[in-house]
């Protein structure tokens, strides 16, 4: 009973438990790929931050400056959920303790996850980088990532809507 008792007292310190790993891909500007103890890789999507889809503005430039700050290096990470793509969600940190999230909301390169955080902090963050006009904010026609995927849901379903009333195939990419 003593050692179930002392499980259930531990427990949220196993769940979040700091762990280092080192950079080995960049997906994206909030996605990297880290390569653990053992040559294990884990997928991690950054958390409190999301950054321009790779088709989008800015998807680029936040991809390269994740890249600048921590491929090749060893990070340490706290994972604090997991999301409906089974990538794990964490709090990454480097050089030191600087944190990825607020580094790419800071350099204008991705914005505040206000409905996935509770850390206003990035907000007033993201506000002084609008101000300043940095990064994806030198476009005053900037589009959130959440709201770019949902005009390509829209449009896709759309297509299909279309296709169905008049009968036509639509194209589909197909795997080799």
């Amino acid at each position: 009973m003593k050692r179930l008792m002392l499980l259930y007292v531990l427990f949220p310190v196993f769940l979040f438990s700091q762990t280092t790993g080192k950079v080995i891909k960049i997906s994206d500007g909030d996605t990297i790929t880290l390569l653990l103890k053992g040559n294990q890789q884990k997928k991690i999507r950054l958390a409190e931050v999301d950054c321009p889809e790779s088709g989008q503005a800015f998807g680029k430039n936040a991809k390269q400056f994740t890249s600048a700050q921590v491929f090749g290096k060893t990070v340490s990470f706290v994972e604090t959920n997991t999301d409906r793509y089974g990538r794990s969600i964490a709090k990454v940190y480097y050089d030191d303790g600087k944190y990825l999230s607020k580094e790419l909301i800071k350099a204008g390169m991705g914005w505040w996850y206000f409905s996935y955080s509770k850390d206003a902090s990035l907000g007033k963050i993201q506000e002084n980088a609008q101000y300043r006009k940095v990064g994806l904010w030198q476009d005053v026609n900037a589009v959130a990532p959440w709201d770019y995927r949902k005009m390509k849901r829209e449009l896709r379903n759309n297509k299909k809507i279309e296709a169905a009333k008049t009968g036509t195939k639509i194209k589909t990419k197909t795997v080799a």
